[in-house]
């Protein structure tokens, strides 16, 4: 995967615009066995699906890392929520 650093102009827009769209997604009860991603989990399903009909595209690889970011963020939010309880 390529490094944020390395983005063009484009793709720091895009990839700021498709964060904050993440951002947006509801999330379930974190006790669930997707760790409350649900939506999350659909659309890095429906990115995955496309990838392999369209290999090598850049937007699905800035999608791809940005989901793995929101999953990772989420997981250590709700970690943090559990030890403040």
């Amino acid at each position: 995967m390529a490094n944020d650093n390395d983005d063009t102009q484009e793709e720091k827009d895009f990839r700021q615009r498709y964060a904050h769209e993440l951002h947006k997604k509801k999330m379930q009860n974190l006790t669930s066995s997707h760790f409350g991603l649900d939506e999350i989990s659909d659309e890095l399903a429906r990115v995955k699906h496309q990838a392999m009909i369209t290999p090598g595209r850049r937007g699905e690889q800035i999608k791809h890392e940005e989901i793995n970011k929101e999953i990772l963020r989420r997981i250590s939010v709700g970690s943090l929520m559990k030890q403040n309880t």
